[in-house]
């Protein structure tokens, strides 16, 4: 069960604006909710392994994940991953253009390349070929390391400046052969340079959808902290179709904390929301443990519920007025509310318990 949590906010966003490329069945841009994507981690030539991770990501939320192709020997497996996955698979192509014209051939429903990395126009356009032929969509995937080199050698453009200039021209190229089926990414690992670059892509490509990311992000905190404030600041401005948390981790993190993202947004809700307050001296319960527990517990809950956990009085119905459920917890004993309302008063030690069977009864969870 997902909730759509966009408000109206009137005017339309950028977001809405863009055109819509389908990656499978999966709409991106044009109005479609914001997508969550990720990457597997597993050799594409064992098509077991990496078919239980899609399935493992499916189940947390993913949306389209992403495969590598890197030599031919791959082309057998990433076809039969791409029929029995259960959600789009983007083929992740480098240097060889022929493995993504092999790819599309094999049935992927994108492919993800950078044409600054793969050759010659004649190459890129062979592949552009393929993909139309095959029906499927293409991301230019622009970054730091890897721009058009007549726009790399530029010293008088920044980064950003740099990053834009090759996205523009990459579109203009693919735009003139008649291919439109483009979502467009140009990622850097520094955030102010990401924010700056996505809000320009925004203004001179408004027709293009846009896959947002900070890459090489780091581990799960500070790759989760680089995103949320780089991704977050876009998204609140209405900026970005898709993204991808880059995080060095288990991929199933960077779909927890994108879903994490959109929900604090208000963008979409898939996953339980923990409210909870940082204790303070008027706490009379291990307030910290509980709220551990209660969010271990909301982990196998798949319902976009609001669920809160205060330390007193003060910080009790009140303050979480908005949540769907909650307890407030007392000196030996804790108030369990529902949308802001007194419901009963439960036993310290069957708190946890009792507001689940709660959430069980008034939700099916």
């Amino acid at each position: 069960m997902e909730q759509d949590v966009r408000k109206d906010r009137g005017a339309m966003l950028p977001r809405d604006l863009t055109r819509s490329v389908m990656v499978g069945d999966v709409a991106v841009g044009g109005g479609a909710p914001v997508t969550v994507q990720s990457m597997c981690n597993t050799k594409t030539a064992d098509a077991d392994a990496t078919l239980a991770q899609i399935v493992q990501l499916a189940d947390a939320g993913c949306d389209i994940i992403r495969a590598t192709v890197p030599n031919k020997e791959s082309l057998e497996p990433f076809a039969r991953i791409c029929e029995e996955s259960p959600i789009p698979v983007v083929a992740d192509i480098h240097f060889d253009y022929r493995l993504a014209m092999g790819a599309a051939a094999h049935g992927a429903a994108a492919l993800r390349t950078n044409p600054g990395n793969i050759g010659s126009f004649d190459k890129v356009y062979a592949v552009i070929d393929a993909a139309g032929e095959a029906g499927c969509a293409i991301r230019i995937g622009v970054n730091a390391g890897s721009l058009d080199l007549a726009v790399a050698e530029r010293a008088e453009l920044t980064l950003p400046e740099k990053l834009v200039a090759s996205s523009v021209s990459f579109v203009e190229h693919f735009e003139n052969r008649g291919f439109t089926n483009v979502v467009l990414s140009a990622k850097a690992h520094s955030v102010p340079v990401t924010i700056e670059t996505y809000r320009a892509l925004s203004r001179e490509l408004p027709q293009v959808p846009l896959h947002l990311g900070v890459t090489e992000a780091g581990t799960l905190r500070q790759g989760t902290v680089k995103n949320s404030v780089g991704v977050g600041i876009l998204l609140a401005e209405g900026i970005g179709n898709t993204i991808r948390l880059s995080l060095t981790a288990d991929p199933v993190e960077e779909v927890d904390v994108a879903w994490d993202l959109l929900s604090s947004l208000g963008i979409r809700r898939l996953h339980p929301e923990l409210v909870s307050c940082p204790t303070c001296g008027r706490t009379q319960v291990d307030l910290i443990s509980m709220a551990e527990e209660v969010s271990r517990r909301l982990s196998r809950v798949n319902a976009p519920i609001s669920v809160a956990v205060m330390g007193c009085v003060v910080n009790g119905p009140g303050e979480a007025r908005d949540a769907d459920i909650g307890i407030a917890c007392g000196k030996g004993q804790g108030l369990l509310f529902v949308g802001g309302e007194p419901l009963r008063k439960v036993r310290e030690e069957d708190m946890v318990d009792e507001l689940f069977a709660e959430i069980e009864a008034r939700f099916g969870v």
